[in-house]
């Protein structure tokens, strides 16, 4: 008999975890052995548990010491290339809402073996698992275009936006305040308003309500 896939699953989301486990484990060809919430949990877990595949969230948090909410969207990169140094033959499937350039080329360079959106269909979930482990890579067509320079003119517009930007970005999206903003970041609310512009000018749009459409149909937040 095969051993079944040992999984990693991390996700900073209760819910969706045990929604992803409960089509994970419907296959008797996958054994889930962890989970984590952060990328330091992640870590810690790859070390203890071995797995055979990794399904890695990008939006969260590094460790479960912090509430800088504007690290998160590094959280999971940074976990990749940790786990990455640490075992250079570990496959890990990135499973994220963060579809945007320039996310889709940091996973690739982080040495993730797979990217998928959380908008795949569940048999699409369990074929790249299965690839993944069998030595493969699978990275849908749409977002090799992306990575070559094919992408959108929108999501192209979105990718120029530097680290500090795209988080800010993020923030404002989620309906937060520029003091709030400023808060969160640990910056002067004058900072959060200049970048708040270079931002308006780079996505070209005039209002909150742009950048909160914007946000919505690139799953940078939630409608």
């Amino acid at each position: 008999m095969t051993d079944p896939i040992k999984i990693l699953l991390v996700d900073d989301h209760p819910l969706v975890r045990a929604g992803f486990q409960r089509l994970l484990i419907s296959d008797d060809s996958i054994e889930i052995v962890g989970e984590a919430d952060n990328g330091q949990s992640a870590c810690d877990m790859y070390a203890t548990h071995n797995p055979d595949v990794v399904i890695m969230d990008l939006n969260m948090p590094n460790d479960s010491s912090t509430d800088d909410i504007s690290n998160n969207l590094n959280g999971g990169l940074e976990a990749i290339r940790r786990i990455i140094s640490h075992d250079a033959k570990a496959k890990v499937l990135v499973l994220t809402a963060m579809e945007i350039d320039p996310f889709p080329a940091h996973v690739v360079n982080a040495g993730a073996k797979g990217f998928l959106t959380k908008r795949c269909a569940p048999d699409e979930l369990l074929a790249a698992v299965k690839a993944i482990h069998d030595g493969e890579e699978y990275i849908t067509e749409e977002v090799r275009l992306r990575i070559n320079g094919g992408g959108c003119t929108e999501s192209a517009s979105i990718g120029s936006l530097t680290k500090r930007e795209l988080q800010i970005f993020a923030l404002l999206a989620e309906g937060r305040t520029v003091s709030q903003v400023a808060k969160v970041m640990f910056l002067s609310p004058k900072t959060i308003h200049a970048h708040r512009t270079n931002i308006f000018r780079k996505l070209s749009i005039s209002n909150n309500s742009e950048l909160v459409h914007l946000a919505i149909r690139h799953n940078i937040v939630q409608a």
